[in-house]
């Protein structure tokens, strides 16, 4: 058991580059098929379903894309130089700590008879490998296109391949129970999964909005937006990084102290709101999971997979619990998740 444990854990991170995109795939086609089934409920065959829902959903993404790029390249060309403004107020506001940090530093030195001294910093560079990201790029664009192009085959042919599949089972029984299994299962983490989606959205369409009323123009608002709905899906970290930014938007846009924080303030305020209250409220309890073990899922996922390993980890600790819910003798496992 421990071997193949440990021989599981390193195929997986062998094998990310082919994993990565079917299961990027298969994560964005659950968040597609509550729609596809609405559009089947109005006699619109598969293929066409497929076909809107992934229209709908890169014009949608290309148009956010379009209408974020200049203020995302704006901030990445201004950062170093803001951050040279923000170096000033934050050295201004732990002035007294660091006095005293210091002190007892100079202090800790000459009582143990050491050198005071600033000793020898050694700086290594890097130079930058233009032939890496050269080749990288046509890399990337052809994940891409994988990721977009098993996610239309996985709505158009996922019933039909889960069919078949059903259908090498040896006994009528067991194929009745496997599809009875696989369709609540499919349904139900669909749902999830859209649900989600939806209320991260909802997320950062309410802190966009906050911003946009403090003043920030609609594009840059429109821009964090976007980040904290994205990072909304790595539950603990991401809104960690979302208030780390947003305090920093803040020094970097305002000059009082008070109004800097407000940002982080809005930001914080909002995902306790949406994580205490609004998420148990849509979702309930048979979705809940341990907050331990959501932390451990995350902290693995993004070892392994980083990114999209932080992405893909409640979604498939999800999964998991709803099939061990499922199966006879393994309720109590599923029970150890919440």
């Amino acid at each position: 058991m421990v071997l193949a444990t440990l021989a599981l854990g390193y195929t997986l991170w062998a094998a990310q580059e082919l994993l990565l995109p079917i299961l990027l795939a298969a994560f964005f086609a659950l968040v597609g098929n509550p729609i596809l089934r609405l559009l089947g409920k109005l006699r619109l065959p598969r293929l066409l379903g497929a076909l809107i829902v992934m229209v709908g959903g890169l014009a949608v993404a290309g148009a956010l894309t379009l209408q974020l790029a200049e203020p995302a390249g704006e901030w990445v060309r201004q950062v170093p130089k803001e951050l040279k403004q923000v170096g000033p107020k934050l050295r201004q506001m732990t002035k007294p700590f660091q006095d005293a940090n210091r002190a007892a530093q100079n202090f800790a030195r000459a009582a143990g008879g050491e050198n005071t001294a600033r000793p020898v910093q050694v700086v290594k560079t890097e130079l930058d490998d233009p032939y890496r990201a050269l080749t990288s790029t046509p890399k990337r664009l052809a994940q891409v296109l994988a990721v977009v192009l098993l996610t239309f085959f996985f709505m158009v042919f996922g019933e039909s391949l889960q069919r078949n599949a059903i259908a090498l089972l040896p006994s009528q029984q067991k194929k009745k129970l496997t599809i009875d299994i696989l369709h609540s299962i499919e349904r139900e983490i669909s749902r999830y999964v859209l649900t989600i989606s939806l209320i991260n959205t909802g997320l950062g369409l309410a802190l966009a909005g906050a911003l946009y009323a403090l003043g920030t123009p609609l594009q840059e608002a429109l821009l964090w937006g976007t980040m904290a709905a994205l990072l909304n899906f790595a539950p603990f970290v991401g809104p960690l990084i979302g208030v780390a930014v947003m305090l920093v938007m803040g020094l970097v846009a305002f000059d009082q102290l008070g109004p800097s924080l407000l940002p982080a303030g809005l930001y914080l305020g909002l995902h306790t709101i949406e994580s205490q209250v609004v998420t148990p409220l849509v979702l309930g309890r048979r979705m809940r999971l341990s907050p331990l073990v959501l932390m451990l899922a995350l902290m693995f996922f993004g070892w392994l997979w980083g990114i999209v390993g932080l992405l893909l980890a409640v979604p498939l600790l999800v999964c998991v619990k709803l099939v061990l819910a499922r199966i006879e003798g393994l309720e109590g496992w599923a029970r150890l998740l919440e």
